[in-house]
Order: C-alpha cells, then structure tokens, then sequence
C-alpha cells in the first residue's frame, strides 16, 4: 500500500528552524510543510508591500531557505509553504537567488497567485463583514488587504507540473497537506471521506509543535521530556486515508492518543463540520490507537461536499493602543498598583485623551481571570509584587501616546516604590470576513527553473 510521508517544519511565522532540518535529515520525508501564517499576518505583510514592492513574504524565508534548500536537492524531498504571504513571486526570486548563492541546480520552484482580490475588492462593498455585522462599505477607507482562503488546486498543478518547491499566498492550513495527497494518491473530489482524511491530516500538522507536547506540558499534571529539543511532527498517510503521527526518535516531546486530540480540537467550533474551501471534514468518528511509543495512528475522518463560497479575510486600520507599565514590590504592592491604576484614570480626562477602551490589569492578580477569580486566588492579597498594565485604545496615535505617557510618569508622579517601566504605542490591524463565490476566484501559477 502505498504511503507518504509528510513532516510539519513551521506551525507559525517566527518558528524555530532546528526541528525542521531534524525532519529532513532523519524523518524519512516526501514532502516537508511551512505554514507561516496568521489571520493577521497577511495584511501586515500588504502594508509591507506598500512600502516595498520586493517586500511582503516571511521576514524568515530567507534564513529558512538557506538551511532547507540543501537537504532539498539532496534528499528529493519536495516544500510546500505559504511564506509567500503578500508576494509569493518575490519569495520565489529570493529562493533562486538562494540556490544559485549555494551553487544548487536542478531545482522548479512556483508561485501560486489568486489570493490577493484588493484590485477587485470594490465588488463586494454590499456583502456584510461577518465580525461588525455592517456592510464592507463601512470600513472601504481602512481597508489594507483582501485575501481569498484558496484551496488546494494551485498547489496542486504545481506539483503535477513538476515543481520541487511550492510557494503561495493565503491559502487554507490544510491544503498545504490536502494538496501533495491528492497528487500523490489522485483522490478525486468524489471521493469525499479520502479528502476529509487529507484535510484531518493537514489540520494535525499545521501547528507542528503543537502536538508532540508543545503547548501541552503542565508540570506534574502533564508531563512532557526534553521540551528545549522538542521535535515535530511527520504524518504518514496510506493512500486508505489512515494516519499515523509520528516524530524523530531521540527528539524531545511526546505523542499520545492525548496530544493528538488536544490539536485535533484546535480552532474547531464543531468537529462535525470543519469547512475548508476543499471540503467539509467530519471528525466525530474518529478513532485514535497508541501503536507504539510516540506513533498514534488515526482513523475514521469523514467528508461532504466544498462550499461554494470562499472566506476572504479583510485586513484595516482599526485604532491605536498605547501601553503603560510599571511593577511594585513590597508587602503593600498590590494597593500600590491600584492606587496608580486611580491616578491613571483621574488623569486621562484632565489631559484631554479620549480613549474608546480603556484596560487595566494587575498582572499577578488579575490579568488572566479577572477580579472575581483572582480574589480567590489570592484571598490573603500578599502579593509580593505586581505588575500594573494600562492599554487604551484610541482613534489616533497622539491620544495612545498620551496614555504611555501618563503611565511613565507615575515614576515621580504616583506610589512609592515602582519601578521597570515600560511604554509603547501601536497601530491595530484588525481582521473582518466576507464570503465570495468561489467562480469569482482565479488562480494563476508561475514557474522558475534554477
């Protein structure tokens, strides 16, 4: 029965590199995936765009590429990644410059283009954004970005077409895995239970580390070894749809019947209904059988037909946040912080700063439960030290700066004893969606050859 082999190298954009190139030397691989991106990190990368048109893929593509392009050439193994981010055409040139730097030949690399529709996004000015419940014409002047989710038909000629390295946009997580399983095993879209078992796959792995033990560990509760050399993923699939998880052996981590389902419930609202632009994966059959020490195979993903309609996450300009704080220590550090937290809020109006949202937290206290809980929590409010966090948000930067300001003063200007202040101001680039008709979507790809 045929098999193949694909191994998880990044589950965010700023990911460690060192587990990806313990895949490729020792996992066995067929393909490798880096998914590196975010709701957010697209429209951050448009604005990069804007301000340099060779801009606006990974600020890691190139350190990546340089260790991955190697092992690339030397062990067959094929990349699929969405580092293209806002400019997968650009990426595609820093990878070939690259190759040709390391004196690498023989390689295809492509770009998936279709996911950017900014030039047509004054089409959908009726459609209502899913989060503000408000027509998309609300917010026409803040828009930075317009990104289709596309599915797996890009990736999918690329490789029928020969390509070594693979490179898109904004495309669904999944498809990065989905993609290499349909060319390889040629499951057609008929075939609806072999493709939710690509999508159950492409879902385990997309957040690498994540499911040998990252983000698992609670000390003495769930215990997880050598979590400073922790190894990621590689799901083997059989062309039957079964998967088996696996890692590196003498990589840190661990895989079990446990990790596997915390990462299967990741960002899933109903395990019946996971919708991709590929399909709708059903997970509510699953079964999942500890084989072997760190190998879970999973079975039982079921799926329906693909929506047709695409998600396009909206990226604007949505307001600013300044941020102020200081730290107390003592016997008395918690009644210090709060009465800092009043001095904050008495002087905001004197000074004219007009703040639509206005936070404080006492981090040791409350930042993470609130009040009510972290009274509980620490009934006998000895609080050795706390830390106060002022964050407002406000229409302009000069009115976030204002509230930085004001926390910085409290040096001089509030309780006894503070101290290790911090400010900053930032812009926020929030997210909206809207659905399309998947007929309005076009998906081009381009090729060089090194």
């Amino acid at each position: 029965m045929k098999k193949i082999r694909i191994g998880a190298g990044a589950g965010y954009g700023g990911d460690r590199i060192e587990p990806a190139i313990e895949l490729m030397e020792k996992g066995d691989l067929n393909y490798i995936i880096f998914e590196c991106l975010a709701e957010r990190t697209i429209a951050i990368a448009q604005e990069e765009k804007l301000k340099d048109p060779t801009k606006g893929y990974n600020g890691l593509l190139e350190y990546r590429m340089r260790k991955v392009l190697p092992l690339c050439k030397e062990k067959g193994i094929k990349v699929v990644t969405n580092m293209g981010a806002a400019n997968p055409e650009s990426a595609v040139r820093v990878i070939l410059n690259l190759a040709e730097e390391l004196n690498i030949k023989g390689l295809k690399v492509a770009a998936v283009l279709g996911d950017d529709i900014s030039q047509s996004i004054e089409n959908y000015m009726h459609l209502e954004v899913l989060e503000l419940k408000n027509p998309l014409e609300s917010i026409r002047e803040k828009i930075v970005s317009a990104n289709v989710y596309l599915g797996i038909e890009g990736i999918v000629e690329a490789l029928e077409n020969g390509a070594d390295i693979v490179v898109t946009g904004r495309c669904a997580d999944p498809a990065l895995v989905l993609a290499p399983l349909v060319h390889e095993f040629g499951w057609s879209e008929s075939q609806l239970d072999l493709r939710g078992c690509g999508i159950l796959a492409g879902h385990l792995l997309e957040c690498a580390g994540q499911i040998t033990g990252g983000y698992f560990a609670d000390p003495g509760y769930k215990e997880v070894p050598d979590l400073w050399k922790l190894g990621f993923p590689i799901a083997e699939v059989s062309e039957t749809g079964d998967i088996l998880i696996e890692k590196v052996d003498g990589s840190g981590g661990l895989i079990t019947t446990a990790t596997c389902t915390e990462q299967l419930l990741y960002e899933i609202h109903d395990p019946s209904t996971y919708i991709t632009p590929d399909g709708i994966a059903d997970y509510t059959a699953i079964t999942m059988e500890q084989v072997a020490k760190d190998k879970v195979c999973i079975k039982g993903g079921k799926g329906r037909v693909r929506p047709e309609t695409l998600k396009v996450s909206i990226g604007y300009k949505d307001s600013f946040i300044g941020e102020g704080e200081m730290s107390y220590g003592g016997s008395n550090a918690l009644a210090k912080a709060q009465l800092a937290a009043e001095i904050i809020r008495n002087r905001l109006p004197i000074i004219g700063c007009e703040v639509d949202e206005l936070r404080i937290e006492y981090v040791g206290f409350n930042s993470l439960y609130g009040t009510k809980i972290g009274e509980v929590l620490n009934r006998e409010h000895t609080l050795g030290e706390v830390r106060l966090r002022v964050s407002g948000r406000t229409k302009t930067r000069a009115m976030a700066q204002m509230i930085a300001n004001e926390v910085e003063a409290l040096y001089t200007n509030g309780p006894s004893g503070g101290g290790g202040a911090m400010q900053s101001v930032k812009e926020v680039v929030a997210i909206g969606s809207i659905f399309i008709p998947r007929s309005d979507i076009h998906v081009n790809i381009t090729y060089k050859e090194v």
